[in-house]
């Protein structure tokens, strides 16, 4: 059994016991967090297409930690202009555990 979620601007496929990396929430870590974006479920090998989310579906998810991606440099440069700019950003996110589907 599977679902196709929406958070955060993306679209994850999921399944029961997995861990994402997803956009940060606004939740207290060990708290259970309902995601009811959700796009497709398939259980039993029948596959359910929402228009946009599937009705009375919701996938229920336990908060692991939050934390900050990697830093990735932003550097901008004009030749000859003695124009440089250099910024650095680490993108929030949290860590969730998938613990039931309920379609």
């Amino acid at each position: 059994m599977y679902a196709i979620i929406a958070t955060g601007g993306k679209q994850y496929k999921v399944q029961e016991g997995d861990i994402l990396f997803v956009e940060k929430l606004a939740a207290e870590v060990d708290s259970e967090v309902e995601l009811n974006d959700v796009l497709a479920v398939s259980k039993d090998g029948k596959l359910t297409i929402g228009s946009p989310v599937v009705e009375g579906a919701k996938v229920v998810a336990r908060v692991v930690k939050h934390g900050k991606a990697k830093k990735i440099i932003v550097f901008k440069f004009k030749k000859k202009k003695d124009y440089r700019r250099k910024q650095g950003h680490r993108q929030p996110y949290t860590q969730i555990k998938i613990e039931k589907i309920e379609a």
